[in-house]
């Protein structure tokens, strides 16, 4: 076992243990019950949350049930068109076993693994199944608690939080349309730039489309129930590999699996990545 690898195992634990699965401090708006004769619009459920758009429902409600509908609703496009669109969410897929074009990912990682964005962590538990070290990082309470019930290590946290780790992990997995977290790619690149070990790798998930939208939306489900607004992007390969540029990773490989489009990317070990430095203030795994 590396040396990053063995360092970081007991922050996963410790991580594992402080974040233990507790009521969430955060309050969704019921209205009060109607007269059985007055039916009940669909926005009587809305999460009213700041900053925690994926936390509650409609998206605890697919993910516990294991399936959709459930969508990203296009509220606003600086283009112009597509507004109102809804965009599709594969729940179904997320909440079952790795499937062909997972398993290539998968195949490509090595430990230390943390996967941003895990939700219901498939991902994360098939690789604690082939003893793989592996942390899931989602905002979302039901997706860090299915992920626990696989057997997978999971905490709630953003990416740009405080994280266990900094600069040391191998890999780092971006699937799931998760490139789009916080509305700016290259933002979003740049920070796993610091999470990843020198010569760590980060295996990303293009949208299949040629595309590179800033946009803004929320979580919808097939009834109209919604969550707040918040910034996201959609962005293909093309795009992908200009913000993966301009953050200094570098490409070493680029596959397409059943329609889904991968870039595998790589930090350069010193000196060559001394223009993007490990930021001050990570946890000291020695």
């Amino acid at each position: 076992m590396s040396r990053a690898a063995s360092s970081v195992r007991p922050a996963l634990a410790e991580w594992a243990e402080v974040t233990a699965p507790t009521p969430p401090p955060h309050t969704v708006i019921r209205t009060p019950t109607r007269h059985p004769a007055s039916p009940r619009p669909a926005d009587d459920l809305v999460t009213v949350e700041p900053g925690t758009p994926w936390a509650d429902d409609p998206y605890a409600h697919a993910l516990r049930a294991g399936r959709g509908p459930l969508f990203l609703r296009r509220l606003s496009d600086p283009d112009g068109p597509g507004q109102g669109e809804l965009l599709p969410l594969d729940v179904e897929r997320w909440c079952a076993a790795p499937d062909t074009a997972d398993l290539g990912v998968l195949h490509r990682c090595t430990g230390p693994v943390m996967d941003i964005g895990c939700g219901p962590g498939r991902l994360v538990a098939a690789l604690a199944a082939r003893g793989i070290p592996a942390l899931g990082l989602d905002v979302s309470p039901a997706a860090v608690s299915r992920t626990r019930r696989q057997g997978g290590t999971a905490v709630r946290r953003s990416v740009f939080d405080h994280l266990p780790g900094q600069g040391h992990w191998n890999t780092l997995l971006l699937m799931d349309g998760n490139v789009g977290i916080g509305g700016d790619p290259v933002a979003l690149l740049t920070r796993l730039h610091r999470l990843a070990a020198p010569g760590g790798h980060l295996l990303a998930e293009a949208a299949p489309d040629d595309v590179d939208e800033r946009l803004t939306v929320r979580v919808e489900d097939g009834h109209g129930r919604h969550g707040r607004p918040f910034p996201w992007a959609r962005v293909g390969a093309t795009a992908l590999l200009r913000a993966a540029d301009a953050t200094g990773w570098i490409v070493t490989g680029r596959w397409t699996a059943d329609g889904r489009p991968f870039v595998a990317l790589h930090r350069p070990k010193p000196p060559y990545d001394a223009a993007v430095p490990t930021a001050p203030g990570g946890p000291d795994l020695a």
